[in-house]
């Protein structure tokens, strides 16, 4: 029985017990409206605003769509640092917060991409305050937000993507409309494809998304067992799928919301999941048709800037019991250089 089948309350209790037996459970979006007609926010270019970081897998699926769909300029965004506040913070820890002088203990220098809050217009240091003003008590990112009702659209990352692709045009994309990515195509001549898209994304969701989750920060051993072996079952079938016909992507020919969701999985898996998230059982770089998949993704114009691997492995090992960042892999090549080679594929 899914949570989908039983009420509110049995879902808390059940979830609680997954807690208590040792299992990573995580939250539930509340910000869930829309962009669009018949929408109190409609699909205008230069009104909507993303607050992001850089290392979590389902902000990097946002930017992804962002940059993917050519809404770089009709849609702004703001990038917290990697790190969340320390016990010595005065509000609290834990906590996203906007830092551009923030000093990343990886490179003893600031982070660039690091911005304050420029879009709600008040400057917050924390992503919580954002929450506080529209009287929720959320803290969780990716945030969509609306510059001009100054409320908060959506915190929940697939929908956020779905909505930029089904809007991408009254968003003002700078893609014309033959050359950009139709990410879910609607219509019936569609139907298939979008099934097809729609199981990719329960598998990938379930085993690689969030089962890298369950399997880094479970604290039973047969529950990470369980996501360790539903991990690498699944990236061997994709491996399979890729190399039964050659696609170039996972759904065909044509790049899809399915290849989004697993990029930002396996773009952190060897230097960072493999390691922090103890999913040792292979490289990516050990699967042929994915290594080569994710190098192709890695290689499509304004993918390598939708993120950062110094922010990744800044926000994963940086909030370690000592924050001491590992410096590799360095074998055959430094990450994320070895992206850009597909012949690292060890035959």
């Amino acid at each position: 029985m899914t949570n989908a089948n039983i009420s509110g309350d049995e879902s808390r209790k059940n979830d609680a017990m997954r807690k208590v037996e040792g299992e990573f459970i995580r939250g539930v979006s509340k910000f869930r409206h829309k962009l669009g007609k018949g929408s109190n926010f409609p699909s205008e270019p230069n009104r909507y605003h993303l607050f992001v970081a850089l290392n979590c897998p389902w902000c990097h699926r946002v930017t992804l769509a962002r940059n993917i769909l050519g809404l770089e300029k009709s849609i702004t965004m703001d990038i917290v640092f990697p790190n969340r506040t320390g016990e010595e913070d005065p509000i609290a820890e834990g906590l996203w917060e906007f830092n551009p002088d923030r000093i990343a203990t990886l490179t003893g220098e600031i982070l660039t991409e690091c911005t304050r809050d420029t879009g709600t217009g008040k400057n917050y240091r924390l992503v919580k305050q954002i929450y506080e003003a529209v009287e929720s008590n959320e803290t969780s990112l990716p945030i969509l937000y609306d510059k001009i009702q100054k409320t908060i659209v959506s915190n929940e990352s697939s929908e956020i993507v779905r909505m930029l692709n089904q809007e991408a045009s009254s968003l003002n994309s700078s893609l014309d409309n033959k050359v950009r990515p139709n990410l879910y195509p609607l219509g019936e001549i569609n139907n298939k494809l979008r099934d097809m898209i729609d199981t990719f994304n329960h598998q990938i969701y379930e085993n690689i998304n969030n089962g890298a989750y369950r399997a880094g920060f479970s604290s039973n051993q047969e529950v990470y067992a369980r996501a360790f072996s539903n991990y690498f079952d699944t990236l061997g079938e994709l491996e399979d799928i890729l190399n039964s016909d050659g696609r170039p992507f996972l759904t065909g020919e044509n790049l899809t919301e399915a290849d989004l969701r697993l990029f930002p999985t396996l773009f952190r898996h060897d230097p960072i999941y493999f390691l922090r998230m103890k999913l040792n059982g292979a490289r990516i770089l050990d699967f042929p048709n994915l290594w080569r998949w994710l190098c192709r993704l890695y290689a499509i114009p304004r993918v390598a800037e939708s993120n950062s691997l110094i922010h990744c492995r800044q926000g994963y090992f940086g909030r370690s019991w000592n924050n001491v960042v590992p410096l590799g892999p360095i074998s055959p090549m430094s990450y994320p250089e070895a992206y850009k080679h597909p012949e690292l594929v060890i035959k």
